[in-house]
């Protein structure tokens, strides 16, 4: 079964479970995938989180039996794995706009969600550079906070956090730095669900790369043995940054043995002395070979 035959199954399988507690690791087994990779993908392929998806179908599918008058809304609660009518008409509205009891009388017009179908977009091939990294575990030293998730534009957030280092603190950074990525760098972890979204936060760090003790001083982010994915992005900045993270998901893990797993997202740029940009940007995705193959 190809990759997106084994998707299609995956999306079957929920659309066959929604009246019943699903079950997302044997969803990512029919994917062929972990259950970390099969979240993260399937927000990049249907444009929300998994459980949003299940929601909206859910939804969708309850009112299409209320307005038949095949349920009441008790029965609907019960039947779609809602622990109370409150929590239900809770949920229901907020798909729908309305309560299942208007839905019922039929007296507004509902937004019904179809299943999505997974296919292949043919296009020009992308060409991609990027290299496979196996590393020993490392910590990432400095400054952390939790920011709102934002893909477009200047994040104010993530300003002020380097508006916070001083010139002595980055030079204590970088004297730290003794690993790759080497000097400064950006990683972001623990998403919220709703990225794909722009919903919710993520942790973001600015720091260096750390093999060995790290002062008290920093915040530390402990990153264990791991293969990474690296890709290298050459251009207009941000915007060749931004095809390049795109293109990650949308082209290159479809098309190799590889899937992420769990860990930071590290960003590096090349800063030259006078330039108001990068010279270039490395993204740091850390991976792991899918059973049957290593394909690079």
């Amino acid at each position: 079964m190809d990759q997106i035959q084994a998707w299609n199954e995956a999306v079957r399988y929920i659309e066959a479970h929604l009246t019943e507690e699903i079950d997302l690791k044997e969803a990512a087994r029919r994917a062929g995938s972990s259950e970390f990779h099969f979240k993260r993908m399937f927000s990049f392929l249907a444009g929300v989180p998994v459980s949003e998806y299940i929601r909206r179908r859910r939804m969708s599918r309850a009112a299409e039996e209320l307005m038949g008058g095949k349920l009441r809304v008790l029965d609907a609660a019960v039947k779609y794995q809602y622990q109370s009518p409150d929590a239900f008409t809770r949920a229901f509205r907020q798909v729908h706009g309305m309560t299942p009891s208007e839905a019922a009388a039929g007296e507004k017009s509902l937004q019904l969600y179809p299943p999505v179908s997974v296919r292949i977009h043919m296009t020009g091939g992308t060409s991609m550079n990027y290299r496979i990294v196996d590393k020993e575990a490392f910590a990432l030293a400095g400054i952390k906070k939790r920011v709102p998730i934002q893909f477009e534009g200047e994040n104010p957030h993530i300003t002020d956090m380097w508006a916070s280092l001083s010139k002595d603190d980055l030079r204590a950074l970088k004297e730290l730095s003794n690993t790759e990525p080497g000097g400064i760098v950006q990683a972001s972890t623990n998403f919220s669900e709703g990225r794909m979204e722009e919903k919710g936060k993520l942790d973001h760090y600015i720091g260096a790369a750390v093999e060995g003790e790290v002062p008290d001083r920093w915040e530390t982010l402990s990153v264990p043995a791991s293969t990474w994915a690296v890709f290298t992005a050459e251009g207009d900045f941000p915007d060749e940054l931004q095809k390049t993270w795109g293109n990650i998901y949308a082209e290159w893990f479809p098309a190799v043995r590889y899937e992420q797993r769990e860990g930071p997202e590290i960003l590096w740029m090349d800063w030259r002395e006078g330039e108001k940009a990068p010279a270039s940007c490395e993204i740091w995705i850390p991976v792991l070979a899918k059973e049957g193959g290593t394909s690079k």
